[in-house]
């Protein structure tokens, strides 16, 4: 009865020993405490197995892991597994909640991406409309919530929400701390320049992403139009010589233009007739 369902789908299929693999993977020290779990509800890790081993082997036999199910010496293990599934659940609650209209509104205009910096519910952004921050701070998206914020403090919870949205096709996924301008604090003023403007900065957590796979890349392959130098035919030869060729036409044009030395020679147009030379006797 407990194979049938999966005989029927192909999910489970008797080796050459005409046995059922159940467990591929999983420890027999480990499997033998999750058996416990169909006898009195419990499972007890042993020493030798460890907490994301026990859990890896529940999910794959769809056994609840929680405080409930599962008792362990190790309580940092425990726990830490514990928060890992409680930061998914919670994480997911921001998605629907707060994360997705941010997203969808920013889809609206046509973006690609989203840049999302988390604020407290108390911070308070006031930015000088003639002097606001040079640092594209104008471009992100603010949520102000003081749960999210605090959510984000932890690097683990970080790294299980980079997990999730990655599971969700999200690409070019970036989560840490930045420092973000709030408000004014004073202008220095210099003769001659640009006046410059000091914000007071709150480091607060951000969240980078991107629904495309290639960023700031087009699929159109731009040519450019160069003329050639070289020439086909006589024809375009006498239209539109090339540079070498009109170089050497300019230098024969010039040698043509010059007279030779021969003519540059001057005959006298009446010839003295000069004495023989004188003989020995």
């Amino acid at each position: 009865m407990m194979f049938s369902s999966s005989l029927e789908h192909n999910f489970t299929r008797p080796n050459e020993r005409g046995e059922y693999e159940v467990a591929k993977g999983i420890s027999s020290t480990c499997f033998r405490a999750i058996l416990d779990y169909f006898k009195n509800g419990v499972i007890r890790c042993p020493p030798s197995v460890s907490v994301p081993e026990l859990r890896e082997a529940c999910d794959y036999l769809l056994i609840p892991f929680d405080a409930s199910t599962v008792k362990c010496q190790n309580l940092r293990g425990l726990l830490h597994e514990l928060s890992n599934e409680g930061a998914r659940v919670q994480f997911d609650i921001f998605i629907e909640e707060l994360i997705m209209p941010v997203m969808v509104t920013c889809g609206q205009r046509g973006d690609r991406e989203c840049h999302i910096v988390v604020l407290t519910d108390d911070d308070v952004v006031d930015w000088d409309e003639e002097y606001p921050p040079q640092m594209g701070e104008e471009f992100s998206q603010i949520i102000y919530s003081t749960t999210m914020y605090r959510f984000f403090k932890y690097i683990e919870n970080r790294d299980v929400a980079k997990q999730v949205l990655k599971e969700r096709g999200l690409k070019k996924i970036r989560l840490g701390i930045e420092g973000f301008p709030t408000y004014k604090e004073k202008i220095k003023k210099r003769p001659g320049s640009r006046p410059e403007v000091i914000y007071n900065y709150v480091q607060r957590p951000f969240i980078r992403m991107s629904w495309e796979k290639e960023e700031n890349k087009s699929r159109h392959v731009d040519f450019q139009c160069v003329k050639s130098k070289s020439i086909t035919n006589l024809a375009e030869a006498a239209v539109d010589p090339g540079p070498d060729q009109a170089s050497q036409r300019m230098a024969a044009q010039d040698a043509a233009a010059q007279p030779a030395a021969a003519d540059l020679a001057v005959v006298d147009p009446y010839p003295v007739a000069l004495p023989p030379p004188p003989t020995e006797d």
